[in-house]
C-alpha cells in the first residue's frame, strides 16, 4: 500500500478550509490523532461511526488502527478527499452524504453495534450526545469518544456538588461511566478555536429500573432551572416530590448542586411510583 499524502497536501490540494458556518475546526497532528482513536481501546476489526470527518484527519487514524468506519460528513467539498481515504483504505470506508442530525444511524449497522468516535462540530455535539442518551436502552452503540469544547466537556463528567455539576451531569452519568480522556489544546486545530477542548469517553451502564427518562428530566429541568434555591422551592411544582425528598430523606433545604445522581434517580423512581 502506498503512503498517504499529508494532510496539510490534502487540504491544499482541495482548496478545503474550516468552514464556521458548519462549526469545523481541522485537527491535523497525527500522533494526537492516533491517541484519541486508541481511546475506545482495541478497534480491529470494529464498526466505527463517525460524525463530520471534514479532510479525514481523524478517519486515517481510526482506519489505521484496524477499524470499518462509516462517516457522515455534511459538507460536500470533503467528499472527493474522503473519496480518496476510501480507495486506499479498500472496503474499510463507507462515506455517506448526509447531515448526523437527520440520519437514521442505528439503521446503518444492523449487524454490530459500533463505537462512535468524533470531533464533533460544535454546534451539533451537545444535541447528538442528549439523543444517544435519551434513545431507548441499552443503546445502538458500543462506546461513545467525542470531542467537546472543555466547558461541556466538564459538565458531562462533574462530580456531584463541583461547579460544573448539573442536568447534563445527570443525563450522562444515570446511563454511562463519563470520563474526561484527554485535554486538547486549542493550537492543536486549524483554526484554532477560541475555546479549549477535551475528548469525553462513555460507556453505557444498565438503565436503573423502574424510572421513566421523562421524568428524571423533569426532576433535573426544575431542579437546576433554579441551581440557587433550596429544593423546597424548585421543586414545588412537581406533585409528590416534597413527600419524596421526605422519604428518601433528602432535606429540602438541599439545592440541585448537591444531590446525587442516584439520589435524583431515587427521586424520580418516588415520583413514577
Amino acid at each position: 500500500m502506498s503512503a498517504l499524502p499529508p494532510l496539510r497536501e490534502v487540504i491544499a490540494r482541495h482548496g478545503l478550509s474550516a468552514s464556521k458556518a458548519l462549526g469545523q475546526n481541522f485537527l491535523l497532528d497525527a500522533q494526537l490523532l492516533a491517541r484519541i482513536a486508541r481511546i475506545p481501546g482495541d478497534l480491529s476489526g470494529a464498526e466505527v461511526f463517525e460524525i463530520g470527518p471534514g479532510p479525514g484527519g481523524l478517519t486515517r487514524a481510526l482506519l489505521m488502527a484496524g477499524a470499518r468506519v462509516t462517516a457522515v460528513e455534511r459538507d460536500h467539498r470533503c467528499l472527493p478527499a474522503l473519496a480518496e481515504l476510501a480507495a486506499h483504505f479498500d472496503g474499510q470506508l463507507r462515506v455517506i452524504a448526509g447531515d448526523a442530525m437527520a440520519i437514521d444511524a442505528p439503521a446503518l449497522f444492523p449487524d454490530a453495534p459500533p463505537h462512535i468516535v468524533a470531533n464533533l462540530p460544535y454546534n451539533i455535539g451537545t444535541p447528538l450526545l442528549v439523543g444517544w442518551l435519551s434513545a431507548p436502552w441499552r443503546p445502538w452503540w458500543q462506546t461513545l469518544t467525542l470531542m467537546f469544547q472543555r466547558e461541556v466537556a466538564d459538565r458531562i463528567v462533574a462530580p456531584v456538588d463541583s461547579e460544573h455539576y448539573g442536568r447534563l451531569s445527570v443525563l450522562a452519568q444515570w446511563r454511562a461511566n463519563a470520563r474526561l480522556a484527554m485535554p486538547v489544546h486549542r493550537s492543536a486545530f486549524t483554526p484554532p478555536p477560541k475555546v479549549m477542548s477535551a475528548v469525553v469517553h462513555l460507556t453505557p451502564l444498565d438503565s436503573p429500573t423502574g424510572v421513566s427518562l421523562a421524568t428524571l428530566e423533569r426532576l433535573t429541568a426544575a431542579a437546576f432551572g433554579q441551581r440557587r434555591k433550596m429544593l423546597r422551592q424548585s421543586l414545588k411544582g412537581l406533585a409528590g416530590a416534597a413527600a419524596a425528598m421526605e422519604a428518601l430523606g433528602i432535606a429540602p433545604t438541599r439545592r440541585a448542586e448537591t444531590v446525587s445522581v442516584a439520589e435524583f434517580v431515587a427521586l424520580a423512581r418516588a415520583l413514577d411510583g
